[in-house]
C-alpha cells in the first residue's frame, strides 16, 4: 500500500494490498478498503464504511458521515460501496439510520460526478451514471444502468428503475419505471422509451417494439392503471422486460410519474 505522510490513517483501518492514500486524507476506524483502490487527496472516508476493489476517490469526496435525520443517533449503520467505482470531487455518501435498513449501498461500476449527494439509506445498482449535482434524498433506490442528468433532485423513497434515464433539472417526487425517459422541473413527466440507451445495450427491435406498445396501454389509452396493467399483462405475457415493466408499476407505493403529450416525445420508436 501507499500511504501519503500527510494522511491519517485509524491503526485500526483495513486497508489491504495495492491501497493508495494520497495527500492529506482522513481514514476512519472502522473503514475497510479493498485492494486496488485509490483516494487521490483530501478524501474523508468514515464511520463503519466498507469500499471495494479498484474504486478512484477524488478530492473532498466524503465518504460515512452521519446521515441528515433528526432521529439518528449515533448507531453504528454503514455504507457499502462495490467495485470499479469512480467518486468525483466533493461527492458526498451518508451512512444509513437503523431504522431504515442499517446500510446505504452503492452497487459496481458507478459514476457519480462531482457535487453528488447520496443519503442515508439509499440503494444504488451497477452502472449508473449521475451527472453533477444530482442529489438524492434518504430511502431511494436505483436500478441498473440508469442515467441521472444534473442537478435533479430526488424525493425521499422514490425509485427508478433499470435502464431508466431522468433529464437534467428535474424534480423527481414519484418512480420512474424501467426502460422509461422522465424529465420536467416543478414535477418530472414520462417521455417514452429510454431508446438511444436501450439501442445501445443491444435490446432488439422486437423488445423495443414490445416496451413501446405496453407504455402506450399503460400512459397513453387513458385506462384505470390497475386495468392497464391487465392488459399489458395479457398481451405482453411472453416479454420478460414488459412483466418487469409491468411488476415495478404495480409494487409502487408513491405512484409513478404520469405521461407528457404524445407530442412532446422527443423521439418516437
Amino acid at each position: 500500500m501507499n500511504i501519503h505522510q500527510t494522511a491519517i490513517v485509524h491503526p485500526k483501518a483495513e486497508i489491504e494490498d495495492n491501497v493508495s492514500i494520497g495527500p492529506y486524507c482522513i481514514v476512519g476506524e472502522h473503514v475497510r478498503i479493498r485492494n486496488g483502490t485509490e483516494l487521490i487527496a483530501h478524501v474523508n472516508v468514515e464511520g463503519h464504511t466498507e469500499i471495494g476493489q479498484r474504486c478512484k476517490l477524488f478530492p473532498y469526496s466524503s465518504i460515512g458521515s452521519p446521515p441528515q435525520h433528526l432521529q439518528y443517533k449515533d448507531e453504528p449503520t454503514k455504507v457499502v460501496i462495490g467495485d470499479d467505482n469512480i467518486l468525483r470531487e466533493y461527492v458526498t455518501v451518508n451512512r444509513a439510520t437503523s431504522f431504515g435498513g442499517g446500510i446505504t449501498r452503492i452497487g459496481h461500476h458507478n459514476f457519480l460526478m462531482a457535487y453528488v449527494h447520496v443519503a442515508h439509506d439509499c440503494e444504488l445498482g451497477d452502472h449508473i451514471v449521475m451527472a453533477n449535482a444530482a442529489t438524492l434524498a434518504g430511502h431511494i433506490f436505483i436500478g441498473n444502468y440508469a442515467v441521472i442528468g444534473g442537478l435533479v433532485g430526488v424525493h425521499q423513497y422514490v425509485r427508478i428503475g433499470d435502464y431508466a434515464m431522468v433529464g437534467g433539472c428535474s424534480a423527481l417526487g414519484r418512480d420512474v419505471p424501467p426502460f422509461l425517459r422522465a424529465a420536467g422541473g416543478y414535477r418530472a413527466r414520462l417521455f417514452g422509451l429510454n431508446s438511444i440507451a436501450l439501442r445501445r445495450y443491444k435490446f432488439n427491435s422486437e423488445r423495443i417494439a414490445n416496451l413501446k406498445g405496453a407504455f402506450d396501454v399503460l400512459f397513453r389509452q387513458k385506462h384505470p392503471i390497475s386495468e392497464a396493467t391487465k392488459l399489458v399483462r395479457t398481451q405482453y405475457e411472453h416479454s420478460v422486460d414488459v412483466l418487469k415493466l409491468v411488476t415495478f408499476i404495480e409494487s409502487s407505493r408513491r405512484g409513478t410519474c404520469r405521461s407528457a403529450s404524445r407530442e412532446l416525445d422527443e423521439e418516437e420508436v
